[in-house]
């Protein structure tokens, strides 16, 4: 990939900042102050872009050169991390959705990286064809998706990024390449979960497949009669997830099987609002000054779930399900045979809180999904079949709620298990616990020194987890909660 000298070099600086002008958010706006939908990270790069154009991006990153900046692409900010935080240049990609192709015989789409996963859902659906699989939401941007290896639910069903067929990046030097797992592989393969550090991603070429619909049922179980079944269960649908209620120890089991059934979706205006959002909201947010209620909620919410339900739907409507509220939220993915084992241990934790007068009194509930193993460097499914587990604690109606403690202690559970995280969340790993835990880390260190080498893609938390800085003086400031 051998630099080519850019035309952009013989612009005049002045004539930079008035071609740039039109795309640059006012400091004096709100929109100045970026904040992930969570609302649990900010920061206030030192300048804000929303480019309309490939050119436009291109200027910005000429600009950036000259100037010094680092350059931080976001999408809609919907990781609950710092990983889109910035304090240098900020290029918020959102106008660049373009779809530029569809081809339903040849079962693709290529679209700008900027584009939301709605948006393309609209556009599929018009051709009669779906993505192949999803995850919980799709409020987030096709290159978001794609660059922290977003999952959905499959024991043989691989991360997002691996429907890829080719993606093309502008890289820190101006240099526009295409790549896919037979031109440029090892860029490809560390882009596919790059964290946006290997480069701009412009445009993707991505399989999807005829529009399809699914079977759910759902059922629930105390929790010794899914661990011990755990495996029989995992695998008794072609797309299996789990919602845990630990104070109440019971488990409500999700399958999924593709059908040619006739709709029938499950929506009650009494359960899924009323009282499955509203009244929850309000007796969470009570939690907050009576935490021994949080155990009573627990059981409250499981108990919306209690019955036995079965609904038919298009693929989307059922990947797809409603987050309720802004939340705190880590995920680790555990090699799939050391799950069951760690989830027994994360009862007895629970278990002892709740019995414990002085110990924690969360409310939250824990998701667990499967993942087949794949070959994406930094993916936590590289080489191994997974089992996602994930942790929330909802922030009713925004207030902060104790959080941090619960998540220390969860994650001195998951790490010795081989625990991997994911990479869109808070984490507290750092280079020399990962590269153990990654096979390909340093490769991936590598092409970044070798496509990046002055690190102008590198924010501050590039540089901490992948490069070990310390002692950096961070510009986000994260919204504090009890803990």
């Amino acid at each position: 990939m051998q630099r080519i000298l850019s035309p952009l070099s013989d612009i005049a600086l002045d004539d930079l900042y008035a071609l740039l002008d039109p795309v640059t958010v006012d400091r004096s706006s709100a929109a100045a102050v970026f904040q992930n939908w969570s609302r649990t990270f900010r920061c206030t790069p030192s300048s804000a872009f929303r480019p309309e154009t490939e050119h436009q991006v291109e200027l910005i990153l000429e600009l950036a050169r000259r100037e010094g900046q680092t350059v931080r692409a976001v999408g809609v900010g919907h990781s609950p991390s710092d990983l889109a935080c910035t304090s240098g240049y900020m290029i918020q990609m959102h106008r660049l959705d373009k779809i530029i192709e569809v081809n339903f015989e040849k079962r693709f789409v290529h679209a700008q990286g900027g584009v939301t996963l709605q948006h393309l859902h609209a556009v599929l659906e018009a051709h009669g064809l779906a993505m192949i699989n999803l995850g919980s939401i799709s409020e987030q941007t096709l290159a978001g998706m794609l660059t922290t290896a977003t999952h959905g639910t499959g024991v043989d069903h691989r991360v997002l990024s691996t429907h890829v067929r080719a993606l093309r990046l502008l890289l820190a030097d101006g240099t526009k390449v295409t790549c896919s797992r037979n031109r440029y592989p090892d860029l490809f393969l560390a882009t596919l979960c790059g964290l946006g550090s290997t480069g701009i991603i412009l445009d993707v070429r991505m399989d999807v497949r005829p529009a399809f619909r699914l079977r759910e049922e759902q059922e629930t179980y105390k929790f010794p009669d899914v661990i011990d079944n755990f495996d029989l269960l995992a695998h008794s649908a072609e797309f299996v997830r789990l919602w845990w209620w630990p104070q109440a120890d019971k488990v409500r089991v999700s399958t999924m099987d593709k059908t040619q059934e006739d709709k029938r979706p499950q929506r009650s205006w009494l359960w899924d609002s009323l009282v499955g959002y509203h009244l929850l909201q309000f007796l969470i947010f009570l939690g907050i000054f009576i935490p021994r209620l949080n155990i009573w909620i627990g059981q409250f919410s499981s108990w919306l779930f209690t019955d036995k339900t079965l609904s038919v739907d298009d693929s989307l409507n059922v990947f797809n399900i409603d987050c309720k509220y802004q939340q705190y939220t880590v995920e680790w993915a555990l090699p799939y045979p050391q799950a069951q084992s760690c989830l027994r241990e994360l009862r007895d934790w629970l278990q002892s809180e709740f019995t414990d007068p002085r110990g924690l009194r969360p409310h939250c509930i824990l998701e667990i999904r499967f993942s087949d193993a794949d070959d994406i460097w930094l993916s936590p499914s590289y080489g191994q079949k997974t089992c996602w587990i994930g942790i929330a604690q909802y922030k009713p109606y925004g207030f902060n709620v104790p959080y941090r403690a619960l998540f220390q202690r969860f994650e001195r559970i998951v790490i010795p298990y081989g625990g991997r995280p994911h990479w869109a969340k808070a984490h507290s790993l750092r280079p020399d616990a990962l590269s153990v835990l990654y096979p390909r880390f340093d490769s991936f260190r590598k092409i970044l020194n070798v496509v990046d080498p002055e690190g102008v893609f590198r924010n501050e938390y590039v540089s901490r987890h992948i490069f070990g800085a310390t002692g950096a003086r961070f510009r986000e400031r994260v919204f504090k909660a009890r803990s």
